[in-house]
């Protein structure tokens, strides 16, 4: 029973993979595959904001420091040069500062969409492509985070009174064409900019248990993923 236990589990979770073969996943709900998907989901999002919700978890990083707009180097280089540049280094610091309490924040809701994921959300998962769990996650809990997100930002940046400076300064770029109208707002660039970051970090920490699902946390995660051929 175990050996055709193991058989069944490998194909439904390499059916994505064969053309014709997704019908077999109509199981799902009966399979370990369901337990496994949800205790690797939860661990990778846990996970996510233990890496980015801390200190520098943002500001040390190349790949998810928040950076001024890309269309505000024009004002931020002819700024610089009337000498304002520590200001700008400050708003720099104020933007990572808040993103990453904001992310801190955010273990509850992300636990409580994998608890309550359907056996047609994790259908979905395992059938989709690359992105497949960025995109679960973003439609169930960017809402909520969002408004979670929003009160953190600015009362981390209200605190250096940068929010004002940065929303003038945006403000006068897009007068100029310089700034995107959705970017005319420290709070709502930040807040976007720290959800972009955390859902590309979730797909990643998934990616790496498919890849080493040694790495796992739950005996049933284990098994799944190790049942695809994971190294």
């Amino acid at each position: 029973m175990h050996l055709k236990r193991r058989v069944c589990i490998l194909a439904l979770l390499t059916a994505p993979l064969l053309a014709g073969a997704a019908g077999l996943l109509d199981s799902l709900s009966n399979a370990d595959a369901s337990s496994g998907l949800k205790q690797a989901l939860e661990q990778g999002a846990t996970q996510a904001v233990a890496t980015l919700g801390t200190k520098d978890g943002f500001l040390a990083s190349d790949l998810y420091r928040i950076k001024l707009p890309k269309n505000f180097k024009t004002a931020e280089s002819m700024l610089r040069m009337m000498g304002q540049g520590q200001m700008l280094d400050d708003l720099d610091v104020a933007m990572n500062r808040a993103a990453e309490s904001a992310v801190a924040e955010a273990t509850p809701l992300l636990v409580g969409a994998v608890k309550q994921m359907s056996v047609q959300d994790a259908k979905g998962i395992l059938t989709g492509g690359d992105d497949s769990v960025t995109q679960y996650f973003r439609s169930k809990t960017s809402a909520a985070l969002t408004q979670k997100f929003l009160p953190v930002v600015r009362q981390q940046t209200s605190r250096l009174q940068i929010a004002e400076q940065y929303n003038t300064l945006a403000k006068q770029g897009a007068a100029m064409g310089l700034v995107k109208p959705e970017e005319a707002s420290v709070e709502s660039y930040v807040t976007n900019k720290a959800l972009d970051a955390l859902y590309l970090r979730i797909g990643e920490e998934e990616k790496a248990i498919r890849q080493n699902p040694a790495a796992a946390v739950g005996s049933i995660a284990k098994k799944v993923f190790g049942a695809m051929g994971g190294k």
